[in-house]
């Protein structure tokens, strides 16, 4: 009975065995599901529209190459379309019913009279090739590289491969230089599960089903040799004492012991094969494809308690309304680390031409005039550096597609340096093939108070300057506090700021103006005049319905000699290396500083006074009096 029980477990155990190996090698299924395209025509641009990269779920493996140079790069669709404009592309897109890419050739059609624009409408998939003109003198601009509308990119010679994990709402890019034709193949895949979570169990079974038919084996050999021993058949019973049988030859011990030894070893090491062998098989299946998962409980019935209730899934009537941030914060950060790097390389060369690409504005006076400063006196400090990283706050602006403002967004900057306040950031992107420059830097005040705004990922309308639902408008907070400088308590605006810890009233205030005036020989008067800035007022909501309020004023110092005679910029001055006026002059020498603000404007009706969160104070001008 037991050597039957036991081939009936090796043989099932043979089944669950090789049931469970073939799982994982003849019945496989594929571990990725992969689309390609092959691209025909001479457009210069390729775009892998969100349905194509959404085909199935999981990451996507992009392989792209019929081109020299082959630039690839992902960001929002509505950002993809805006850096196209009017240029001709080959939409790449999922075909559901057909389960392949399609792709057509899309052209946008020019701005309507009204200032609408058409929208993008497909054309046969054939486009003129380019010129030899065109392709003399390649448009710089037409280069989709160094873009900061993109959330990452990539470049490589003839072939590039890389996986991105992208959710709905993103497009990809493709492009040679932007005047030779795209790539021509492109390949996406995407993983599939292949576990197989019934192998493991079926392989550890059949073992554990091996050994029990091994121990049945080796029982079924011990009780076949205890039984096998002599049995006498006695005649007639006890009637008369058989006859005595010849006596056998002696037999030693140690020939009886040595062959139960070796009989024993042998019963031995069939017993140690099925321990060594099983869980050798056994450990085949340790990876976590072959066992089934428990980490997630099985899908509920019951309806979702953190759905939206129905009338406010409906579609809004105005698609096109819909509002985005400028930026995300994974762009934000890509930015900055574009900034940081290109700042520290300007600042150190003193390249006033080059700085006219990240720099606008009040900014750009301010890094300017450092220039010039230290080209003269090179001990001179350089501007405080742009830093990339950590970024404590990215207030973006809401935007529906492109306003005719253009971008815009506020963020602070953390500097590795304790000892350095964090740097306050105002940057604006003009058109879509525009990068963002710094218009506005300062530093945060000590212990500033920054209001709570909305998270990056919604963003803040920005208010108009002449916004009445304010302690004060937008458009008249540089004048007010530009009076306040002059003439302090005086100012009929006094009452509307914080004076309690603005630091800079002491410097360039009614203080800091009497303790310039008395440092001043007595042949010597000066005077101070404030005006706004030329830069746009920036402001943008809190969610405390007030606004972080970005301006700029100048001050301007004019020293004039009361005793008939001349005076001029001190040797070694920075008004001297700026101006380069090193005479004596009888009208008087002038200083001009920029002054960049952050203020926090509460709303009307609130009981807060406007507070001042930040500044940056630079000589900007300098001259005899005119």
């Amino acid at each position: 009975m037991r050597f039957a029980l036991a081939i009936v477990a090796f043989v099932a155990a043979a089944v669950m065995i090789g049931f469970g190996i073939a799982q994982r090698t003849v019945y496989l299924d594929p571990d990725r599901v992969t689309l390609s395209s092959e691209l025909e025509g001479q457009a210069a641009y390729v775009v892998v529209e969100p349905d194509a990269l959404g085909a199935h779920s999981g990451k996507q493996t992009l392989t792209v190459s019929g081109s020299e140079t082959v630039f690839m790069a992902y960001g929002r669709a509505s950002d993809v379309e805006a850096w196209l404009g009017d240029e001709p592309y080959v939409a790449v897109r999922y075909d559901a019913e057909a389960e392949e890419f399609a792709s057509e050739v899309v052209t946008t059609a020019a701005v309507d009279d009204d200032g609408t624009t058409a929208t993008a409408t497909p054309t046969t998939p054939t486009t003129p090739p380019a010129t030899p003109e065109a392709e003399a003198a390649p448009d710089p601009a037409a280069s989709p590289a160094g873009s900061d509308l993109w959330l990452d990119e990539f470049t490589d010679e003839r072939s590039l491969t890389t996986t991105i994990d992208v959710p709905d709402g993103i497009s990809v890019l493709l492009a040679s230089d932007g005047a030779a034709p795209a790539p021509t193949d492109l390949t996406v895949s995407w993983p599939l599960d292949n576990s197989t979570p019934m192998a493991g169990p079926l392989i550890a079974g059949g073992a554990l089903v091996f050994l029990v038919g091994t121990a049945l084996l080796i029982a079924g050999f011990m009780h076949h040799r205890r039984s096998r021993g002599p049995r006498r058949n006695l005649p007639g019973g006890r009637r008369g004492k058989l006859p005595s049988a010849p006596k056998p030859p002696s037999i030693r011990r140690s020939q009886v012991t040595g062959g139960n030894r070796r009989a024993i070893g042998r019963a031995r090491r069939i017993a140690i094969v099925p321990l060594i062998a099983v869980p050798a098989i056994a450990l085949t299946a340790c990876s976590p494809d072959y066992w089934p998962s428990f980490d997630q409980a099985p899908a509920s019935t019951a309806p979702a308690t953190t759905s939206t209730p129905a009338p406010t899934d409906a579609p809004a009537e105005d698609e096109e309304a819909v509002m985005e941030p400028a930026v995300t914060v994974q762009q934000m950060e890509r930015i900055m680390r574009r900034v940081a790097v290109f700042t520290t390389e300007v600042d150190g060369a003193r390249d006033a031409s080059a700085v006219e690409q990240r720099f606008t504005g009040p900014a750009l006076e301010a890094r300017l005039a450092n220039y010039t400063i230290r080209g003269a006196l090179p001990d001179h400090a350089a501007p405080v550096a742009v830093p990339a990283s950590p970024l404590t706050l990215t207030l973006p602006q809401q935007v529906a597609g492109w306003p005719t403002s253009g971008r815009t967004v506020l963020t602070i900057a953390q500097n590795s340096d304790p000892t350095i306040a964090p740097t306050a950031l105002v940057l604006q992107q003009a058109t879509p093939r525009d990068n963002y420059k710094i218009v506005y830097a300062m530093s945060l005040a000590p212990d500033a108070d920054v209001p709570e705004v909305a998270p990056a990922s919604i963003g803040a309308p920005l208010i108009s300057p002449e916004f009445k639902g304010l302690v004060l408008p937008p458009g008249q907070v540089a004048a007010a506090y530009a009076d306040v400088l002059l003439k302090g308590e005086a100012s009929e605006s006094y009452p509307l700021f914080e004076t309690e810890g603005d630091m800079l009233q002491q410097q360039l205030g009614v203080a800091g103006q009497q303790a310039a005036d008395a440092d001043l020989p007595e042949t010597a008067d000066i005077a101070f005049s404030n005006a706004v800035g030329d830069t746009p007022t920036v402001a943008l909501a809190t969610n405390d319905s007030g606004a972080l309020v970005t301006v700029s004023i100048e001050q301007t110092e004019n020293v004039t000699p009361n005793d008939g005679g001349t005076i001029g910029f001190q040797e070694g001055a920075p008004g001297a290396a700026l101006s380069g006026f090193t005479e004596k002059s009888a009208k008087g020498v002038q200083r001009v500083i920029g002054v960049q603000l952050l203020f926090y404007v509460p709303s009307v009706g609130s009981e807060e006074k406007i507070r001042l969160l930040g500044w940056s104070e630079n000589l900007i001008a300098a001259s005899e009096v005119p």
